[in-house]
């Protein structure tokens, strides 16, 4: 009867210390932070903001183009025929799809460049955080994100750990609303 106590107490604390030890192999971090302060992901922003604002351009003129067509064929409606009328409607609802075309494949261009560059970022983010937690023993890496589920975050922190390695840049302030000003 002694052994038996003896027994079920080692199993006891042997049972304790393996669930205090897979306790440590749970850790988080905040994913879209790790994303937004890679220093590629800054890149690919100002390119991408650069490239949108080309594309702005481009249909702003097109635009202006299209504004100036409308203005000089309603001053000269009365002086023209009707078919030359409708020719010249015809000709701005063309121009106005064709504005609108450049606009759809703008974005989708935009779209596409910035899918296409974000997901080696986001590869890389990734190996990087497995590689951290390899090497810190931790099993499971939950993302600390805002909505993602995580009520309770008492496990380790890789945020740092993870800016070390990916030399991660510091947060983007965010201006305060208006009305907290």
């Amino acid at each position: 009867m002694r052994k038996f106590k003896s027994l079920l107490i080692v199993s006891f604390l042997t049972l304790s210390m393996s669930g205090i030890s897979n306790a440590q192999s749970v850790a988080h971090v905040v994913y879209e932070r790790v994303i937004a302060n890679m220093p590629e992901t800054r890149a690919l922003q100002a390119e991408l903001a650069k490239i949108t604002k080309t594309y702005k351009d481009d249909i702003d003129g097109m635009k202006k183009k299209l504004e100036d067509k409308i203005n000089k064929y309603t001053a000269e409606q009365s002086q023209q025929t009707e078919d030359t009328n409708k020719l010249r409607a015809q000709e701005v609802q063309t121009d106005n799809a064709r504005i609108q075309q450049a606009e759809q494949a703008a974005y989708q261009d935009i779209q596409e460049k910035q899918n296409n560059k974000l997901a080696p970022i986001i590869e890389k983010a990734r190996k990087s955080i497995d590689k951290i937690a390899k090497a810190k023993g931790i099993l499971y890496v939950f993302d600390a994100s805002a909505g993602r589920g995580l009520l309770v975050a008492n496990g380790e922190n890789l945020y740092d750990d993870v800016k070390l390695e990916l030399g991660l840049l510091d947060d983007v302030k965010q201006p305060l609303p208006a009305n907290q000003n």
